[in-house]
């Protein structure tokens, strides 16, 4: 009986053919195994391996009776693991120690972020014809409004500090994203761009905004940095206005903020309007706010969450009666 069985197990997510050196020397070095054809046996066979192909799975032992007395043979697993025939096999040897080892070998690994390709997967098959009829019908303005309301939930639980519901909300802000990109490929005439575009432009942006990590530049704090970015942003975007850039649907309060920030950034002296209406007499709380160090935003979100548990406190009182 053969003295070794080693169940070769690989990323479905990497090129095949894209091993290890050991994975490349063990099946190079003995027979090799598979219960179907694949991209990675196919692969093999185009590098020199020779890989049998069963007409079906057996059971463990059919093949331990096909690999005979070889002293090593090689199962190339398939996309699952083949974790069924491995438990199989498993329990077969462990019955008879002496039979065979069964050796678990990990010829490729899913790199960080692999998961992602998964994800750009699936909505290509929602979006393509016979996928999901209603991701089939959106566009950019119809979706816009989700991207806001997934982007609200994330923020509800970063302050929640709910770390749980985070991970969840990200992945729907990241549906959104990709279902962005996705819809972004069908633009004719040329215009379209897809998800590797994205995270190219993100790419770039990271390695040319950040030159203290990329290009060796010295830096002596914080405040440096965020000069650095901001500088390195005005000489991409050559901006005519302080205030060009900024999201004009945020809302009111953050927006007033903002425009203030910018004013103040770039030393403009241009007074405050006078408080003849709400709006003006919002916008003077909001320079209020911001000069004495507070997120006017934030302040009303608070005081107005407080209202809000008041109002439940009442009802609560209403229902006891």
């Amino acid at each position: 009986m053969t003295s070794r069985i080693i169940l070769l197990v690989t990323s479905p997510r990497l090129p095949a053919g894209l091993l290890t050196a050991e994975a490349w020397d063990t099946v190079r070095a003995c027979p090799v195994f598979a219960d179907a054809e694949s991209e990675q046996s196919r692969a093999l066979r185009a590098n020199g391996v020779e890989v049998t192909v069963l007409d079906e799975l057996l059971d463990a032992q059919a093949f331990l009776d096909v690999v005979g007395d070889r002293p090593a043979v090689v199962w190339l697993a398939g996309p699952d693991g083949d974790q069924a025939f491995a438990r199989q096999l498993g329990l077969r040897l462990a019955r008879e120690p002496g039979l065979a080892e069964l050796e678990l070998m990990y010829g490729s690994w899913d790199p960080p972020g692999a998961r992602l390709l998964d994800a750009v997967a699936v909505m290509d098959r929602l979006v393509s014809p016979g996928g999901d009829p209603w991701k089939r019908a959106q566009t950019h303005r119809t979706l816009a409004p989700y991207l806001l309301e997934e982007s609200y939930e994330a923020y509800d639980a970063i302050v929640s500090d709910d770390l749980a519901a985070l991970r969840e909300e990200l992945g729907d802000v990241l549906l959104q994203v990709v279902l962005h990109a996705r819809l972004a490929e069908e633009q004719p005439d040329g215009r379209g761009w897809n998800i590797d575009d994205v995270a190219g432009g993100l790419v770039e942006k990271m390695v040319r905004r950040n030159p203290h990590v990329f290009a060796g530049e010295r830096i002596e704090d914080i405040e440096e940095i965020t000069a650095n970015w901001e500088r390195i942003k005005q000489e991409e975007k050559a901006r005519e206005s302080v205030l060009d850039g900024i999201a004009l649907s945020q809302p009111a309060l953050a927006l007033a903020a903002k425009i203030l920030h910018r004013v103040e950034r770039g030393s403009l002296p241009v007074p405050m309007p006078r408080s003849v209406d709400l709006g003006t007499s919002l916008l003077n709380v909001v320079a209020e706010a911001r000069a004495a160090g507070l997120d006017p935003e934030a302040e009303l979100r608070r005081a107005t969450l407080d209202y809000a548990d008041a109002v439940r406190a009442a009802e609560n009182v209403g229902g006891a009666e």
